[in-house]
């Protein structure tokens, strides 16, 4: 549905280890993609295609792109939202173009720099999503933002995003759910210090918080912060892979 984040892709400079280390976290399975011409391999859940990984493509290393997360948003046309985007202030990094058959994609950012992607999938039977908190899927999106109290109307009037209740963090400033259908779905705070410049951030689903963390350091990556409990009770753990781009993880319990 429009409004909704549908897909996740990581930019990486190893795409070989970061294949690895996300199924060894994660315990996503991977197929390739396919597509002619391109290194893109999807990682899988139950079959299904959750995210996909590839190198980070020439233009955006030269411009110093480093690994990291990307998530989607869907529009009903990208054309015209990519147009809408750049008028309310946010920056088109790559115009509208096509993965033949596939989807139809722009490169953006909000004004505050924090980059994702607006797209329109091709495909016209793709399969439904899988189940909310299913193992392997993302459970929440956070935006880190240079001023998490005004950015949010950008997203509003830009997709249709709805506020929940927010959570005083005390020195940290306020916690702002947000919602893109019934639900919230993620949050928007202000960025610590800590973090260079506004960025998404997205949380993976996994069955346990702890061993998905010993997997982390196993596999060389890093503990950010964390493991710890949320409001509403889910335990969280923030972390960077061994190439560098950040992830996050969610669970149920301990």
């Amino acid at each position: 549905m429009p409004g909704k984040f549908f897909w996740y892709d990581v930019m990486t400079t190893d795409t070989a280890a970061a294949r690895k280390f996300y199924c060894n976290v994660v315990g996503w399975e991977t197929q390739d993609s396919g597509a002619p011409g391109a290194e893109y391999t999807l990682f899988t859940v139950k079959g299904r295609g959750v995210a996909g990984l590839m190198p980070i493509p020439d233009d955006a290393r030269r411009a110093g792109a480093r690994p990291t997360w990307m998530g989607y948003v869907s529009v009903d046309d990208v054309d015209k939202a990519a147009a809408r985007l750049a008028r309310d202030g946010g920056k088109v990094h790559r115009p509208p173009c096509d993965v033949p058959g596939v989807i139809r994609f722009a490169v953006v950012a909000d004004p505050q720099g924090a980059g994702f992607l607006i797209a329109k999938g091709l495909v016209g039977d793709a399969p439904p999503e899988l189940p909310i908190g299913t193992q392997g899927t993302v459970g929440w999106r956070e935006l880190y933002a240079a001023d998490g109290s005004s950015v949010f109307a950008f997203y509003e009037k830009m997709f249709g995003w709805t506020k929940a209740e927010a959570i005083d963090m005390g020195p940290m400033g306020i916690y702002q759910p947000f919602a893109t259908g019934d639900v919230p779905v993620g949050g928007i705070m202000t960025k610590p210090a800590t973090i260079p410049m506004p960025c998404w951030g997205y949380y993976f689903n996994v069955d346990g918080i702890d061993a998905a963390a010993e997997r982390v350091t196993a596999a060389a990556g890093t503990i950010i912060n964390g493991p710890h409990q949320v409001p509403g009770g889910q335990w969280i753990v923030q972390c960077t892979d061994p190439q560098g781009a950040a992830f996050s993880l969610v669970a149920t319990h301990r």
